[in-house]
């Protein structure tokens, strides 16, 4: 897939990518490695070891002072220097000091809390530019926000696609775009992920590269399961499973893109880019031999809502008023595994644990059950595979695993497609959960 050396590429790099001088240089050969890497999304300098500030998070302490009235020059000479040492260490000829002069102008006088987020990707980018010798386009004039703050993906495809068509080689800062009044406008999340996409669509890209600190994205979390392999291949709809039950994914944002034009996506780490990273495709052709599941991932924090009565499948509209107290509460389900005589409703206990008994309350006067309970302390785990779905006994293998560590079930969901299955146990037994089920299909 893409093996065209010369294909078209689109590359993001993240800030652990960018983090100083040697990753910067890291940066520059990886791109001239191939003539087909053509235009660059960077985001702003990351962390060059735990204790170290990111450049954003020192921005966003600037316009928190200069908002407080304060004095935004102790923590703005930091990133002035930070960019210094960046700017020294390549030995290249790049004068930003009107570029400082104008921003902490800006910020000091209230020029918004986005722009000064996104003036660390804003100097990423010109440094990079001159680095490589491309072209500098500014996102904010090609990257557009609706008047009510909402991406304009369509004007924004014809202006990034137009500017595109007049260099053959581009810079582009992530993270940002600007409002119809011109004012910076930022990404909510995944923000250079997005600009990454946005430019691979508009490019017509063969490839869109995502380099960051980490060969591809591991089968479980490898906080939990030791030494998790990496996944080769995903799919994108694997993917949304696997993000939505709060793996350390792409956020569905940055995917709509290059997914919505059937451009693929490699995942690659940029300290080792000799590894073939995690390709993300609408498709995947896999071998007789290829895993049955691609992942695993789970979060805690669930409470579940058990509701019985007899006969509850014939009550026309059951499901509906039950669902109709939690839309008047604000409160969104999870799953809903149901019976002929039960029905379940997982939710989240942050949303609930305020309101429940009012919530219980009102279920009762809407559907009269014959019980009703309400428990907290569920994690939910998520199985995902597209190998599932041809593979008889998937499911014997995930609730045997759980029954040989002695976990107790107490919620199963699995959608109609197959792909994944979801089960619920005691948050006590979610770390053992994970790696039970997890040492079950790769032993």
């Amino acid at each position: 897939m893409c093996d065209n050396r010369d294909s078209l590429k689109v590359v993001k790099f993240g800030g652990s990518s960018l983090a100083d001088a040697e990753h910067f240089l890291q940066v520059k050969a990886i791109v001239e490695a191939e003539e087909g890497r053509r235009y660059v999304v960077p985001s702003a300098p990351g962390k060059r070891f735990p204790e170290d500030e990111k450049v954003t998070d020192m921005l966003y302490e600037c316009y928190r002072l200069a908002d407080e009235e304060k004095d935004i020059t102790p923590v703005f000479d930091r990133i002035r220097e930070r960019y210094q040492q960046i700017v020294d260490g390549l030995g290249i000829e790049v004068d930003l000091d009107t570029e400082f002069t104008n921003i902490k102008w800006a910020i000091s006088h209230q020029a918004g809390r986005d722009y000064a987020a996104s003036r660390g990707e804003y100097l990423s980018g010109v440094i990079l530019s001159k680095l490589l010798g491309y072209h500098f386009l500014d996102a904010a004039r090609i990257i557009k926000f609706s008047d009510n703050g909402k991406f304009d993906s369509e004007i924004t495809n014809e202006l990034v696609g137009a500017a595109l068509g007049r260099h053959v080689h581009a810079v582009i800062p992530g993270f940002y775009g600007s409002m119809p009044n011109g004012t910076v406008k930022t990404f909510s999340r995944g923000g250079s992920d997005v600009t990454g996409s946005i430019v691979a669509r508009a490019a017509g890209a063969d490839l869109y590269e995502n380099w960051t600190d980490v060969s591809g994205f591991m089968m479980a979390d490898p906080r939990i399961v030791k030494n998790p392999e990496t996944i080769d291949v995903i799919t994108y709809r694997e993917l949304r499973e696997l993000s939505y039950m709060g793996a350390g994914v792409l956020h569905e944002d940055a995917i709509f893109p290059v997914r919505f034009a059937g451009i693929p996506i490699n995942i690659r780490n940029t300290n080792r880019p000799e590894d073939a990273g995690t390709m993300i495709v609408a498709e995947a052709n896999d071998s007789a031999d290829a895993r049955k599941i691609t992942g695993i991932a789970g979060k805690k924090g669930f409470s579940h809502i058990n509701i019985e009565k007899d006969m509850m499948n014939a009550e026309v509209g059951f499901g509906r008023r039950v669902l109709e107290v939690l839309e008047r509460e604000g409160i969104c389900f999870e799953h809903l595994p149901s019976g002929i005589d039960t029905m379940c409703v997982v939710v989240s206990t942050k949303d609930i644990e305020a309101i429940k008994d009012r919530v219980i309350d009102e279920i009762k006067k809407e559907v009269n059950p014959d019980s009703i309970t309400l428990e907290d302390g569920l994690a939910l785990v998520a199985v995902v595979g597209r190998g599932m779905i041809k593979s008889a006994g998937s499911a014997a293998k995930v609730f045997g695993a759980l029954a040989n560590a002695g976990i107790n079930v107490r919620m199963i969901d699995q959608g109609s497609s197959e792909l994944n299955i979801i089960i619920g146990v005691d948050e006590a037994d979610y770390i053992n959960a994970l790696n039970a089920i997890y040492s079950e299909f790769m032993s």
